[in-house]
């Protein structure tokens, strides 16, 4: 009998503005007795429910489980900035260009398969517009460096017939209410999402159809037979399947250690302002997503809601092989990004920022996944170098495909991917990882 003891999660620190500022459509339930069902999920966020909708497309009739250690949108899913990018974005490399027309080719089809697939569940399940919005993104520059890296990344895009558009100091200032940026470069096939809405919506949308079971984390994992049996503190599934979306905490469960690079990246959220008591266009249009030219720079994005608005900045990105932060280097780093928030809109200094908090990445040195059938009837749609968004749902809905032997013109890519690189032992990847991120934060400059 195979038997994997799973240690306790880690802390997710700080409390994400955008669950904060959203309301549960549902109360959670947990998972309080022994029961068997023909599909376990582990991981209700983009990979886990995009897995169970996909599911229910191929086996209606099935009884399908979801397990998640926590309550839904407080986790890595309800964490990021909320951009779901269909052209390259590699976190990795010092800029976005694209690399080879093939597989550049390759990563677009496949990002753009899986934002499908989400516009798809948004529609079917009502998400609003502002939670999910196609309304593309702009790679923004402060710096003449900035404008450099995005004419590179314009003419690559140019090169595979991409759709782009050069914005210039004023139309950025128009947009955005701010003197702070001198360029941009909008591509129009981004969708811009409030991520925790969209995960209650698309749970919304399921848990009729599933049994979707909060505060529920699974401590083992047994092979029993055919079948896994995953245990919680108050009960445990049965099932001939198991579909494991826990992105780095993978490891947890036995597979890829001393692979995986665990990276936090960090946000904080103003408090909502009227624009009017400000006078003007303080901050400009009412919604608005800037990605930074730099990829290790701040992303900001503007939302609106009922007359209110509210800036988000992210930046900073660390190493830490514990999978956890302390709440003194997010306060810390909260800070800085009110700062950060400052020189972009100095009309705006008296405007707060009321959340900060740290999300967690999964990375590998050589920017693949893991995906597939790691062990007989135990699947992986895990670890999505730093775009949980699109390639947790591609993986979700692409392990559902493999674990039916349903065809799928996508599967032959994920299956064929290298292993992730091994890392440098501790503390020789710690130090020499920080150092890397380090220097290129300080590159930046400006872009941050």
């Amino acid at each position: 009998m195979r038997s994997i003891v799973v240690k306790p999660l880690p802390a997710d620190t700080g409390r994400s503005g955008w669950e904060a500022i959203s309301t549960r459509p549902f109360a959670p339930q947990e998972l309080h007795a022994d029961s068997t069902a023909d599909w376990l999920i582990i991981g209700a966020g983009f990979g886990g429910l995009s897995a169970a909708r996909r599911l229910l497309q191929l086996r209606p009739k099935d009884r399908i489980v979801v397990l998640d250690a926590r309550q839904l949108a407080q986790g890595p899913a309800g964490r990021n900035s909320g951009y779901m990018i269909d052209v390259p974005h590699n976190l990795s490399s010092g800029e976005y260009s694209a690399a080879g027309a093939e597989a550049t080719a390759l990563e677009i089809t496949q990002n753009r398969f899986a934002i499908d697939f989400a516009k798809s569940a948004a529609a079917e399940y009502g998400i609003s517009r502002e939670a999910f919005d196609a309304s593309g993104k702009i790679n923004a520059a402060s710096t003449e460096r900035g404008l450099k890296l995005n004419a590179r990344y314009a003419d690559s895009l140019q090169g595979i017939g991409e759709t782009r558009e050069i914005l210039d100091a004023q139309a950025m200032r128009e947009l955005t209410g701010t003197n702070y940026y001198r360029g941009g470069l909008r591509t129009p096939g981004a969708v811009m999402i409030q991520p925790a809405d969209y995960i209650y919506g698309l749970a919304a949308g399921l848990h009729q159809q599933i049994d979707l079971f909060e505060n529920s984390p699974v401590q083992s994992l047994e092979k029993q037979g055919s079948s896994w049996r995953a245990r919680t503190p108050k009960g445990s599934v049965t099932a001939p399947n198991v579909i494991l979306a826990v992105n780095g905490l993978l490891q947890d469960f036995g597979h890829c250690k001393g692979r995986l690079m665990h990276v936090f990246t960090y946000a904080s959220m103003s408090a909502a302002f009227k624009q009017s008591d400000f006078g003007g266009k303080v901050s400009g249009a009412a919604r608005w997503a800037l990605l930074p030219a730099d990829p290790m720079g701040a992303t900001v994005r503007k939302i609106t809601t009922d007359g209110k608005s509210r800036i988000v900045v992210r930046t900073r990105f660390t190493y830490d092989p514990s999978m956890q932060v302390s709440d003194a280097r997010v306060a810390r780093i909260g800070v800085a990004q009110g700062k950060s928030f400052v020189a972009r809109f100095p009309e705006l200094k008296s405007v707060p920022m009321e959340y900060s908090w740290a999300g967690r990445l999964c990375l590998t040195l050589n920017n693949v996944s893991v995906f597939g059938e790691i062990e007989p009837g135990l699947f992986s749609a895990c670890v999505e170098n730093g775009l949980g968004t699109v390639k947790s749902t591609l993986a979700g809905v692409l392990a559902a495909d493999l674990a039916t032997g349903t065809p799928s013109p996508h599967l032959a890519a994920l299956q064929s991917q290298a292993k992730p690189r091994r890392l440098p032992p501790e503390p020789v990847a710690w130090l020499g990882i920080n150092a890397v991120i380090r220097m290129q934060e300080l590159r930046a400059g400006r872009e941050s």
